[in-house]
């Protein structure tokens, strides 16, 4: 399937996800969401995705949504909102299931919605210019997008409440001391740091990865038992996997593991 708001290519265990409508500042519209609804289908059920690579063409990363789209048709907005919301947080929970890791290079502003769907990638790298904009408290809405549950997981509960209320926005050393990036480089180390992260994950023990990530978004709701259950049983499953064989393997015999994600 070919794109109109975005390109995804695939390559040694690599995707690469680029959002490339940087003229309009690559908004989420009924387009974005139902073009990421897809790619994240083709990316869940590709075996030889090993990590997504999330980066954006233009000056900005994204403007959020598209507000010319909302003042279009605002007795008809309701409505739209479920239709967009519907395929865009699809997205985000097959995102979030996957064993794949997740990586976004964030430059310029990147606010609302879009914000709030960086802020779900396991890692985040910014560019000293990158700026994240709460958005939705400007414009009398609410959030969307996974940003309760995402901003929440980054920054802590109380520290997500304030930036949504406030209508905050955050430079990029702010936002990495609030735990909402996770590196910071100049703009022109952007794209090579992120892609040297995500190489370094597509190389690795894909299924222990998924197996991670599962683990992380289930441990804010678990008792302890279940969540130590839940643990026992992942690493069983990972103790059956290809990676964990050669993993115990090279360590045993001192070299490093050749990964193959299976």
């Amino acid at each position: 399937m070919s794109f109109a708001a975005m390109r995804l290519e695939i390559a040694d265990g690599l995707a690469r996800l680029v959002f490339t409508d940087a003229v309009r500042g690559n908004p989420i519209d009924a387009i974005f969401c139902a073009e990421i609804c897809e790619a994240a289908i083709q990316l869940s059920v590709n075996s030889a995705v090993r990590c997504v690579l999330i980066t954006a063409e233009g000056e900005a990363f994204s403007y959020g949504g598209d507000i010319g789209a909302f003042v279009s048709d605002l007795d008809g907005l309701p409505a739209n909102i479920k239709r967009w919301t519907t395929t865009l947080h699809s997205a985000i929970a097959r995102l979030q299931r996957m064993d794949a890791p997740v990586v976004a290079a964030v430059h310029g502003v990147c606010a609302g919605g879009m914000s709030a769907f960086v802020a779900g990638s396991d890692i985040v790298v910014a560019a000293d210019n990158a700026r994240f904009v709460a958005a939705y408290a400007g414009i009398g809405y609410n959030c969307d997008a996974g940003s309760s549950i995402m901003y929440s997981r980054r920054m802590g509960a109380g520290r997500a409440r304030k930036f949504l209320l406030l209508n905050e926005t955050l430079d990029a050393p702010r936002a990495l001391a609030a735990g909402l990036v996770d590196e910071v480089v100049a703009r022109d180390q952007l794209m090579a740091r992120a892609e040297a992260m995500a190489l370094q994950l597509a190389n690795g023990p894909t299924k222990a990865f998924g197996e991670i990530r599962r683990l992380m978004t289930s441990v804010e709701d678990q008792p302890l038992e279940a969540q130590l259950e839940l643990e026992a049983q992942a690493l069983s499953r990972t103790a059956a996997t290809a990676d964990a064989r050669e993993g115990l393997t090279a360590f045993a015999e001192k070299r490093r593991p050749m990964f193959k994600g299976r």
